[in-house]
């Protein structure tokens, strides 16, 4: 055995990992792997001295917000968990590498709108080969297209010294707003290799990694492309049923039934069961509609047309959900919502966490500022530089030509949003929308007041008694 095979063979476990990229997935995933296996070194690297700097703040003003990360970086930053942008030095000193780069949906070029890009990770590759002097254990954290890994083992084995490397897949499976939780307690880890000699003994340091707090059975282990399109099917199914949901949340309001209480009919049944049946204004965040049109990408491009239409209408009757609820708002506002002050509560795409990427409060929001109405934003969590990007591009995407800033302001605060307003729009489950002084609230707004509740977090027959008009996802009129 060659010096440069030892990484895979050597009986002694892995000490220094290194990962590029130090976004939502990589961050918390190096932080739970520090807290867990305090004898690894754990050095999370990235381009953006911005996004590194606020990790290593001294205050801990963390790039992102998730439950219970804060008081991890607390116990391990300094301690065997860094930050860095010296990225060349990481990958040298590291036995394993963790490539955890954006890959966005291409909008340009072949397979626009649809394929992944997967160009940040091409250049992790290239930049590892031409550092590189001993071989090295290379881990797909970021979501990538089936046979990535073929593709980057091409990139990495180009290198003019002979150095070997072994690409592993190991998928995260995390839900924003409880990914401390996930890591900590997982469903599984799923890790992909080579059925070689060679490949099973990466996959095992890997596996050795994640043994130090997660039971072996969790611990599933298989070939790099099945590994690879587990990741796309689990998204594409967990949004199928978002969006199946939403679809009969469109005949309940036509046809008088309830969407809860249809929602716990069929939850009851074990074969469905309850989990990702409530109806809501539509699915987002980072994964669910790139990892869909990846998968319809990848079914057109293996000639399955019929497979490919089959995943797209999840993303169609998502796109409809979102511009439904907002027809529905200048609809039930008499047609008229110009002027109008419009409270949006919630900006994020879910609660806990302050990630605004695809989240349904853009097209919302985007479809008021078309009518011209007043929209006061408020999120307990997504600053106002965000607000502002996200509405911009969406402004930009649309070519609008708006005065974004004319018409939309963001608040510190739901009663300043409230005050005034002719109509409450719930688009995230944020807790504590649910325990506002509606009562105080009423007062304080305009009337007619309205409410149009796109989480179904609200209760509604208390808030029609106060005096407001309310407006649910699939009730019934």
């Amino acid at each position: 055995m060659s010096e440069r095979q030892s990484v895979f063979f050597s009986k002694d476990p892995i000490k220094n990992i290194c990962c590029i990229g130090a976004g939502y997935v990589g961050g918390p995933t190096m932080t739970v792997i520090a807290a867990k296996c305090p004898h690894i070194r754990v050095t999370v690297v990235d381009v953006s001295q911005a996004r590194i700097d606020a990790w290593n703040s001294p205050n801990f003003d963390l790039p992102i917000f998730e439950p219970g990360l804060l008081d991890l970086v607390k116990l391990t930053r300094g301690r065997n968990l860094f930050f860095s942008t010296d990225i060349d030095a990481a990958i040298a000193s590291a036995e394993m590498i963790f490539v955890s780069v954006n890959t966005p949906t291409k909008t340009e070029g072949f397979g626009a709108g649809r394929a992944a890009d997967v160009g940040f990770w091409e250049q992790a590759a290239r930049r590892i080969a031409s550092i590189v002097d001993e071989s090295k254990i290379v881990v797909e954290k970021s979501t990538v297209p089936v046979r990535t890994a073929e593709s980057m083992a091409k990139v990495l084995h180009s290198n003019k010294r002979g150095i070997k490397f072994q690409i592993l897949s190991n998928p995260e499976f995390l839900a924003e707003g409880t990914a401390i939780q996930d890591l900590f307690n997982p469903d599984r880890v799923l890790i992909g290799g080579l059925q070689t000699d060679e490949g099973m003994a990466a996959m095992n340091k890997l596996v050795e990694v994640y043994a130090n707090w997660v039971p072996r059975e969790k611990i599933i282990t298989a070939n790099l492309w099945s590994s690879e399109l587990s990741k796309l099917v689990a998204n594409a199914f967990l949004a199928q049923r978002v969006s199946s949901i939403n679809a009969i949340s469109a005949l309940c309001e036509r046809s008088g039934a309830n969407i809860s209480e249809v929602a716990r009919a069929i939850g009851c049944d074990s074969r469905i069961g309850p989990k990702f049946l409530k109806a809501s204004v539509g699915f987002g965040g980072s994964c669910f509609q790139k990892d869909i049109l990846n998968l319809t990408y990848l079914c057109e491009t293996f000639g399955l047309p019929e497979v490919a239409h089959y995943w797209d209408q999840v993303i169609v009757i998502n796109d409809f959900q979102k511009a439904r609820f907002a027809q529905r708002i200048i609809r039930e506002m008499f047609d008229n919502v110009r002027a109008k002050k419009i409270a949006v509560l919630g900006f994020a795409f879910k609660k806990d966490t302050g990630d605004t990427r695809e989240t349904p409060a853009i097209d919302v929001v985007g479809s008021l500022l078309v009518e011209k109405a007043d929209i006061h934003v408020y999120d307990p969590q997504v600053k106002k530089e965000q607000v502002f990007s996200d509405l911009e591009a969406y402004n930009a995407r649309k070519n609008l030509g708006i005065d974004v800033k004319k018409y939309v302001t963001v608040e510190t605060t739901a009663l300043a949003a409230i005050t005034g307003a002719h109509a409450i729009a719930i688009l995230t489950e944020w807790d504590e929308f649910s325990s506002l002084d509606y009562e105080q609230l009423y007062e304080v707004m305009e009337t007619p007041a309205f409410v149009f509740d796109g989480r179904n977090v609200l209760d509604h027959a208390k808030l029609e008694r106060i005096g407001f008009k309310v407006y649910a996802i699939g009730k019934g009129m």
